[in-house]
């Protein structure tokens, strides 16, 4: 299991559109092979960074499926215009444990 893991800044006065766009994209993602989970979560101290989660069953499902399919391209096209600066995601292995 991999977890991919960024956070996103949304510019300033857009947190509704992304919200809105967010739940558009998530069938794109959710139909992918490997994909198991996405969470989304806003900042409880700046309203307009969230933090992304994704578990997936390999690196290989995100990076070479999903990031060269077209439903990426929708992704990108309803998601990419709300973010300042463009996110910086990281990728982490299995938990080694959890409580």
């Amino acid at each position: 299991m991999i977890l991919e893991h960024a956070i996103l800044c949304v510019r300033p006065g857009q947190s509704d559109d992304f919200e809105r766009a967010m739940a558009k994209a998530r069938p794109l993602i959710a139909r992918q092979p490997g994909f198991q989970l996405i969470e989304v979560r806003p900042s409880s101290d700046d309203g307009e960074c969230y933090l992304l989660l994704v578990r997936w069953d390999r690196i290989e499902s995100h990076r070479e499926r999903f990031r060269q399919s077209d439903d990426y391209q929708q992704w990108r096209a309803l998601l990419h215009s709300f973010y300042d600066p463009m996110p910086e995601v990281n990728y982490f292995g299995p938990c080694i444990f959890h409580d």
